[in-house]
């Protein structure tokens, strides 16, 4: 695919994608990870550390993004420390676009490295079954209303309203872990059946354990660039079409919708300034703390109507040749999941439009070429937040 036409301002691309170690990792801390997958980003594209004049941390650190420019010896002159959760990554990959597209920065890297799983492990934080108790949150925590709870709350809605059952739920962590199947760089690999993610024990009802994402350590690294580096860089681009952001709600009683998530929003935006339609899609990257994420952010994304998500979840399509192949690394139902996994979501669709998802794991589209277009959506807090960014092979 040609690279897109932006009148009056620089294309932008993805010149660089790396994760640093993931899985379990006692003995690291999330500095040495941002650092690990800043290195490995740039290596990748084949650009140096002086090239780099922009930074997109949140997260780690006092005064993130400055604590994380100073570990990786960098002096940005642009930053973003926006933080609305696992969708983060995605909207910082937006406005890191337009600080591009503007000539404020040439070279934006976004990173993030975390050891959530061996904190919790080691005793130095907790399960986060609260986000604290100040603000609105106060009305709310009082009831019980942990965070799985929230999504648990939401997902019992879709299954009232609409008539989606458990088993289409399950039928997402299934095809999950099968696209896991032949990542090595998966956490979960052995095949699961809906049967075995019915009959695990219940977590928040409807969720049972395989309804919910997995808990690791890791990091990843995502390097933009003008069009005027991409010469200078190694891989092949993969050009930012278009982004949409938005915020829905923080108080689960401000939520007009349950069956809908910010995504209807930040998805239609970014469709349409990508010129695109979501038909014209070949590999999606969805957000997938809980089965029900998956599949209301399909819906809210066009990839089907309102309601339709449990049939079209059901039948096999977001398998790895299937026809929209979801989450093809494994997704935070099995692959790896250290807390706001949206980078990952964009580092797994740049490797599959590049070509360089690997023996086995690669999508093919039904001629056999390379996928052209991507979606990579991502979600925070409980359905609070959606950055969705769409992407393109050079």
């Amino acid at each position: 695919m040609s690279s897109p036409s932006r009148t009056g301002t620089r294309k932008v691309a993805v010149v660089g994608v790396a994760l640093a170690d993931c899985g379990r990792l006692d003995d690291v801390t999330p500095h040495a990870l941002h650092a690990q997958a800043a290195r490995r980003a740039l290596a990748d594209a084949g650009l140096g550390r002086d090239a780099v004049d922009g930074l997109a941390s949140a997260g780690l650190g006092t005064l993130a993004p400055v604590e994380v420019a100073e570990y990786l010896g960098l002096r940005p002159r642009w930053v973003d420390s926006t933080a609305v959760g696992g969708a983060t990554w995605e909207v910082m990959a937006a406005h890191a676009a337009d600080a591009i597209a503007a000539g404020h920065a040439n070279a934006v890297l976004l990173v993030y490295g975390s050891t959530a799983r061996a904190d919790v492990r080691a005793g130095r934080r907790t399960g986060d079954l609260s986000f604290g108790a100040r603000g609105p949150l106060q009305f709310e925590v009082p009831y019980g209303h942990s965070l799985i709870a929230k999504y648990a709350m939401a997902a019992r809605r879709h299954l009232h309203e609409y008539g989606t059952t458990l088993e289409q739920l399950a039928s997402v962590a299934v095809q999950a872990r099968a696209n896991a199947a032949t990542n090595p760089e998966a956490m979960f690999r052995e095949p699961i059946t809906v049967d075995d993610v019915l009959g695990g024990p219940v977590i928040a009802d409807p969720f049972t354990k395989l309804h919910c994402c997995l808990r690791s350590d890791g990091g990843c690294a995502v390097l933009l660039a003008a069009e005027d580096l991409v010469r200078d860089c190694a891989p092949r681009p993969v050009w930012v079409l278009g982004t949409g952001e938005h915020v829905s709600h923080t108080t689960m009683s401000e939520w007009r919708d349950f069956t809908v998530s910010p995504a209807a929003v930040s998805g239609r935006l970014a469709f349409e300034r990508a010129g695109v339609r979501p038909a014209d899609i070949d590999v999606a990257q969805i957000y997938d703390a809980f089965t029900y994420m998956t599949l209301v952010t399909l819906e809210d994304l066009g990839f089907c109507a309102k309601g339709e998500g449990g049939a079209f979840v059901e039948k096999g399509r977001l398998l790895r040749d299937g026809e929209l192949p979801t989450n093809t690394d494994g997704g935070g139902l099995s692959a790896q999941h250290p807390g706001m996994r949206g980078l990952f979501l964009l580092v797994e669709a740049v490797r599959q439009l590049r070509g360089d998802a690997g023996e086995g794991r690669q999508v093919h589209r039904a001629d056999g070429s390379l996928p052209e277009l991507a979606v990579a959506s991502g979600t925070g807090g409980w359905f609070c937040s959606s950055g969705t960014v769409v992407l393109a092979r050079d």
